[in-house]
């Protein structure tokens, strides 16, 4: 994203009134849509799930750099005014093409925002004792962008990782939980537990759905750091810094695309946004045969 501290050029109505774009593998970008959809209640919004190609946790990173650009080019091509990578591994992946990619800082450029750096930062600001956790999918764990935006936030900060790969799958896959998810649950925050960590980064955007659970089993002292809303203040600034907020002051609209089942997609959705989901339509994406190599059970 483009710093400035100059009075933004003039952009007509037309473009102002554009929406948003967000994506995800699946549905858990849907926490960070509920957040954008509070913050910035005039903005109208357009949301991708590639729900046929999740999980996306354990795919190498040059085949989530091909989706995240595929989907990133399906919503510039709706008219999408700035971009949300609502996915931790896309945003560990593929976040730096993306930028170098959309946000070359010409007249018809578009900011991308990721999740990693804002809750990195947010982690640090918490953080008392300097120990910060960190629940994520393999992939993110693997790429060690957390390290990198905690250690660019504060290099005395201690990162501890904890890779889930089942935990993505479980919280789609819907309620409720039984005993065996508990436990499932339960041993991954026992490596944080036993580091003494007093603040926790849910490096998924599916894990806000099971925060209370994750609450108890850390400890009330536990500060839990999810992406939604320190996104949105991150996205507020941006639209102000290119003069792009809507003008409407009514609100606005949300619509949304999956690659997978509509039906499916609005079934388990309504869940996670915590508002309706009316207008799905099913989408066609070019690189869609990779999923034929999709792992079974990664997160």
């Amino acid at each position: 994203m483009r710093a400035t501290n100059s009075t933004p050029p003039p952009v007509g109505d037309a473009v102002r009134r554009r929406p948003i774009g967000v994506f995800d593998s699946g549905v858990g970008g849907l926490t960070v849509l509920h957040e954008l959809l509070v913050a910035l209640p005039h903005e109208d919004f357009l949301y991708l799930g590639d729900t046929a190609r999740f999980p996306y946790g354990e795919r190498p990173v040059t085949e989530l750099r091909a989706f995240a650009g595929e989907i990133a080019e399906e919503l510039v091509a709706q008219g999408a005014k700035l971009l949300v990578v609502a996915c931790n591994s896309a945003t560990a992946a593929a976040l730096p093409e993306l930028q170098a990619r959309f946000d070359d800082s010409g007249p018809d450029s578009i900011d991308v925002l990721g999740v990693v750096a804002p809750e990195s930062q947010a982690a640090v600001v918490a953080t008392h004792t300097g120990r910060v956790g960190l629940l994520a999918t393999p992939a993110t764990v693997a790429s060690g962008a957390y390290d990198r935006a905690v250690e660019a936030a504060d290099p005395h900060v201690h990162l501890v990782k904890v890779a889930c790969p089942d935990l993505a799958p479980i919280i789609q896959g819907g309620f409720p939980f039984d005993e065996e998810v508990m436990q499932t649950v339960r041993d991954y925050c026992g490596p944080l537990r036993e580091a003494r960590v007093d603040t926790v980064i849910l490096g998924c955007t599916h894990y806000p759905l099971v925060r209370p659970m994750l609450q108890r089993m850390l400890g009330p002292g536990v500060t839990l750091i999810a992406p939604g809303a320190a996104i949105a203040r991150r996205v507020e600034r941006a639209l102000e810094a290119r003069g792009l907020a809507s003008p409407l002051e009514g609100e606005g609209d949300y619509r949304f695309l999956s690659t997978g089942d509509p039906e499916s997609f609005r079934a388990l959705g309504t869940r996670f946004l915590q508002m309706p989901l009316t207008d799905v339509r099913q989408v066609e994406l070019g690189a869609r045969s990779l999923a034929a190599s999709a792992p079974e059970s990664a997160a």
